[in-house]
């Protein structure tokens, strides 16, 4: 008999396959007390530990083929950094010495107090590297409790497996790309874990967040897993067989055909030229984008470089890393200015205080810059002296009113004013901008379009904010809606206000990148779309086979009605057809 699950698919593609379950290695120890003399042993025993797990990382970054894209090699560089972080090897250490407690219950203590800064993060990106701690800290706690996570081996030949398991990490997923794995489904993690990014790069069709999967799965039964939707079924019969055979056909001759599209510009079938751009995070990403079209970066996060550490970065540190990635990046790239929240990262650069009840709300991003002006000013000037490498932009992120963006413009000015004194060289114009992603600088665009240079409208935060969700929260997620009436108004507003002060309105959110709503986004006039590397040429297609001038019709229709019947009909032309409707 068929089963039928969904979870949260986020690796597109349709895998058939027969289970196999991977069995997680028990990770329970009970805390216990050292006599005096045993704390010495036990410290050996923990860094003995440490350095077999840093060793077996090694290896398996050692196995990663030739000729592999250079992200893939950075997520396991990302968790030896983090394994060989003082938070965690001394942080421990020192539990164990100063409460005399076993190794394993000391490494406990020290992830779950890492876990919890990262909860408190209101960026959803870096809210999930929670995952990347829980993935290093367990990898050492197997080897401390001598309970080895068996992933499977195939042998010469054998048909591919679809694994399911409680979570993956990066490394589990290296090594299962090299087993014939044609998909893998988890009871945990999230879209923006770097698991999901992986498999993304892989190609490897993958389903999270289904709880209960190893339950309700059996081992060696055949399951058909489709990563768009997330849906799984188990055990299926010859018809729906039948019927996903055929969709993997389509898919293959659909990515065939993608390929053909680089090198062509973007350009709508009655003539518009828009301009696709990247969000990258690492040198090899720009690579990647400029091979699939990408005419620049509309994205490039600068938090990682404050993250792990008790000192913040020196101007001169922030400058090199700047310089390194300006420097690939062949066309205009934005550069988003810190956005992080009440949190230890930052701590050596604010006053102490309690930590508040919700960050996501509290001082973070430009509100923290402004009033620690010193933090915002080292950073802008690393950016305005990066500037001589290429074409930079500056975006301030969680803009809220026209007074935060002219203060901020100020200490820049100030900060150029400096350079200048000092001889340092810089590019003549650096435009910097707004992130519109605070309903308040949405309804507000109109009067911020007048000063800033250029907006760009994060999604991921407008429409949690908008509706009032949590999208990382599972209780109700479910609530997280881009097509919302209220959403739609404020990223058509923002739209509307930039075209009529004359600048230009990108956006960089999750939704520019998701193919679902870019016939929607073309309808409401947007022309600067930013997105991951790996989406720009399915945008591409689809703005190639787009009327523009009908889609928006089909969208002002759209933003005027108030009958749900209505609207549902036309989201779905907007999605599956050309946009036209009957009038």
């Amino acid at each position: 008999m068929s089963l039928w699950l969904t979870g949260i698919g986020v690796s597109r593609g349709i895998a058939i396959a027969r289970v196999q379950k991977v069995h997680a290695g028990d990770l329970d120890a009970p805390e216990y007390k050292l006599e005096p003399a045993e704390v010495e042993p036990e410290l050996r025993r923990f860094r003995e530990a440490h350095a077999r797990a840093r060793d077996q990382l090694r290896d398996i970054r050692g196995q990663i083929p030739p000729g592999t894209p250079g992200d893939i090699a950075a997520f396991i560089d990302t968790h030896l950094l983090m394994m060989d972080d003082r938070s965690i090897t001394e942080a421990t250490a020192a539990t164990i010495r100063s409460q005399g407690i076993n190794a394993e219950a000391a490494l406990r203590k020290t992830r779950d107090a890492l876990v919890a800064v990262f909860e408190q993060m209101d960026d959803p990106y870096l809210k999930t590297r929670k995952d990347d701690v829980e993935h290093v800290v367990a990898r050492v706690l197997r080897v401390l409790l001598k309970s080895e996570k068996a992933l499977p081996k195939a042998e010469a030949g054998a048909e591919p497996l679809i694994v399911v398991a409680d979570d993956i990490t990066p490394a589990d997923i290296i090594l299962l790309s090299q087993q014939n794995v044609a998909a893998f489904v988890t009871e945990y993690g999230g879209p923006l874990s770097h698991t999901a990014i992986l498999a993304r790069s892989l190609g490897i069709p993958a389903v999270v967040g289904l709880r209960d999967a190893r339950r309700l799965l059996r081992d060696g039964e055949t399951l058909v897993v489709d990563g768009e939707p997330g849906h799984v079924l188990a055990d299926p019969d010859e018809q729906a067989l039948a019927f996903y055979r055929n969709r993997q056909a389509e898919q293959a001759e659909y990515r065939r055909n993608l390929v053909k599209l680089r090198g062509k510009a973007a350009v709508s079938r009655d003539g518009v030229k828009i301009r696709l751009l990247a969000n990258i995070e690492l040198p090899e990403d720009a690579r990647e984008a400029a091979a699939n079209g990408a005419e620049g970066v509309g994205l490039y996060r600068t938090e990682f470089l404050y993250m792990n550490r008790k000192t913040l970065p020196s101007e001169d540190e922030q400058y090199e890393a700047y310089a390194r990635i300006v420097a690939s990046v062949d066309g205009p790239i934005t550069i988003r200015t810190l956005d992080l929240g009440a949190d230890k990262q930052v701590d050596s650069g604010r006053s102490n205080g309690p930590t508040p009840n919700n960050p996501a709300l509290g001082l973070r991003a430009i509100r923290l810059c402004l009033k620690e002006p010193e933090l915002f000013r080292v950073q802008v000037r690393a950016l305005l002296r990066a500037s001589a490498m290429g074409r930079v932009q500056i975006m301030l992120p969680m803009i809220s009113s026209l007074q935060e963006y002219r203060q901020a413009l100020g200490l820049i000015e100030l900060a150029r004013a400096e350079l200048q004194q000092e001889g340092q060289p810089m590019a003549a114009e650096v435009p910097v901008g707004a992130m519109i992603e605070v309903p308040a600088a949405a309804i507000a665009a109109p009067m911020l379009a007048r000063h800033a240079r250029f907006f760009s409208i994060g999604t991921n935060d407008l429409i949690q904010y908008t509706l009032a969700i949590d999208r990382v929260d599972d209780e109700v997620n479910y609530l997280y809606d881009p097509l919302h009436p209220a959403v739609l108004q404020l990223i058509s507003h923002t739209i509307e206000s930039g075209a009529k002060a004359g600048i230009p309105v990108a956006m960089c959110g999750e939704m520019a990148g998701d193919v679902r709503y870019t016939r929607l986004l073309l309808g409401l006039g947007l022309t600067d779309f930013s997105m991951h590397p790996a989406s720009v040429l399915e945008v591409k297609r689809i703005i190639m086979d787009s009327d523009i001038g009908a889609l928006r019709r089909t969208a002002m229709r759209l933003l005027a009605s108030t009958d749900l019947h209505e609207m549902r009909e036309l989201i779905a032309a907007l999605d599956h057809g050309d946009g036209a409707v009957a009038a």
